[in-house]
């Protein structure tokens, strides 16, 4: 099945320092500016024949996109456990990639993202905790679950377009609120988009590190 390009007004804005803002303990640099997604890409659901895909290019994202935002230990403790992929997600058919159409018919995988109607806020196959258990749509929010992009295809709206079609999925499916566990790299992204911070999270990483997660919400009417 594939999902056509939601419309989306591109923000571009001329590159300028960038201010910080703080969440109680953490600043976190607010973005200068991103280009307007290209009209050759297109967004489908995730399948199982995408995992290894999608595993090469969650880490290549965080290694390089997040570098900035944590130390090397907090990386390496961080993947394959808080960083990663949930292939729940793809089983219940609620992650999607965004593609790259070349003229030669070539599709490339250039980002991913999902939303989940489960408990489990954020976190891998092999996250510390996991809470498989369903959301009620009535009462809960659906969680929004990561959205990861190529580094070298940041900066193009790509993150901006799996958040949004994120929450219409999720929309369609009965939720008028979403929640997530957004990495410091991220904060920035979801602020512009009607997103508020909640608290922050300390999650104790395998390696003894600890790496620090901004749980944000929002209201679908925002």
């Amino acid at each position: 099945m594939e999902w056509p390009i939601l419309k989306l007004a591109p923000t571009v804005v001329a590159p300028r320092l960038r201010p910080k803002f703080s969440v109680h303990s953490v600043t976190i640099p607010l973005p200068s500016y991103h280009q307007p997604v290209l009209p050759n890409f297109s967004v489908r659901l995730a399948t199982e024949a995408d995992i290894p895909t999608l595993h090469a290019l969650i880490e290549s994202s965080v290694r390089i996109l997040q570098a900035d935002d944590y130390t090397p230990a907090q990386i390496e403790g961080a993947l394959g456990t808080v960083l990663g992929l949930d292939t729940q997600l793809v089983a219940d058919q609620t992650y999607f990639v965004a593609e790259i159409h070349y003229s030669s018919a070539a599709k490339i995988i250039v980002a991913c993202g999902g939303w989940s109607k489960r408990k489990t806020l954020f976190g891998s196959d092999h996250a510390a905790v996991r809470e498989p258990e369903f959301l009620d749509p009535a009462t809960d929010a659906a969680k929004i679950r990561a959205i990861f992009v190529h580094p070298d295809w940041s900066r193009r709206g790509l993150g901006t377009l799996l958040l949004a079609t994120c929450e219409s999925a999720a929309k369609s499916a009965g939720f008028t609120r979403f929640e997530m566990g957004s990495t410091l790299t991220g904060v920035p992204l979801y602020k512009l988009r009607g997103y508020e911070v909640i608290e922050p999270i300390a999650v104790s990483l395998r390696n003894g590190e600890s790496l620090p997660v901004i749980r944000m919400a929002k209201s679908a009417e925002r």
